[in-house]
């Protein structure tokens, strides 16, 4: 089974948006279709956080804001050693938290050339 995260388009005015929600933030229209959000994005931004709290069992994460062609920008973690802005990283979606009795789920960016 293949994991997917979307966005959500406006029926009325064609906005993306993700996540989801109840109203249109340009026209008001609450009506959406799903689109698929996969393939690559370009990194705009990052960190890397070194102080987890409980549950995570890494020495650090990093996290980035990425930008897709089609213009939306998502947020999720980033997988690479070499991190850099202007990075084509290509969309997957894994755990990104183990919990207790459930897994949380999110965007995981890795680097197009892995």
């Amino acid at each position: 089974m293949q994991l997917k995260m979307y966005a959500y388009k406006c029926t009325c005015c064609g906005e993306l948006h993700h996540p989801k929600h109840y109203a249109c933030r340009k026209c008001g229209a609450r009506s959406f279709e799903e689109i698929d959000l996969e393939g690559e994005a370009t990194v705009v931004t990052y960190t890397k956080v070194y102080n987890l709290p409980e549950g995570y069992m890494k020495p650090y994460l990093s996290f980035g804001i990425v930008k897709f062609d089609n213009g939306l920008t998502v947020s999720g973690q980033i997988e690479a050693e070499n991190l850099k802005t202007g990075m084509k990283v290509k969309t997957s979606v894994g755990v990104i938290k183990e919990g207790v009795g459930k897994d949380y789920y999110g965007f995981i960016f890795r680097p197009v050339d892995e």
